[in-house]
C-alpha cells in the first residue's frame, strides 16, 4: 500500500473528509488536496503532521496494518484514541477480566 492510499484508509476509517483531516492535522486543504491531486507523496514533516492527527506514529504508519508487535494494529489504534478518561475504564474493565 503506497502512502497515499495509506493516508485514504486512515481516513475513511475514521469518516474524516480531507477538510476533517486537514483541520485535525493542524494543516491547509489546499496542502491536502494538492497531495490528492498531484499525487505526491506529502513532506516528512505533514506526513508527521498527519499521523499526529490519527494519533499514531510515523513508524505506526509505515508497520503493516495487520499486526504491530504481535498485536492487532487497528486495536492499538483504537485504544491511542481514546480519552485519557476512557483509557482509565477500559483498563479498569481489562483488569476485571481474568
Amino acid at each position: 500500500m503506497d502512502i497515499l492510499e495509506k493516508i485514504e484508509k486512515l481516513r475513511k476509517e475514521r469518516g474524516w473528509s480531507i477538510n476533517n483531516l486537514a483541520m485535525e492535522a493542524l494543516l491547509t486543504q489546499s496542502t491536502l488536496n494538492n497531495i490528492y491531486t498531484r499525487k505526491t507523496e506529502p513532506k516528512i514533516s505533514t506526513l508527521r503532521s498527519i499521523c499526529n492527527a490519527f494519533g499514531i506514529t510515523l513508524s505506526e504508519f509505515f508497520t503493516d496494518d495487520e499486526t504491530e508487535y504481535g498485536i492487532n494494529a487497528e486495536l492499538v489504534r483504537r485504544v491511542r484514541s481514546l480519552s485519557n478518561e476512557q483509557k482509565e475504564a477500559l483498563l479498569i474493565l481489562l483488569q476485571s477480566i481474568k
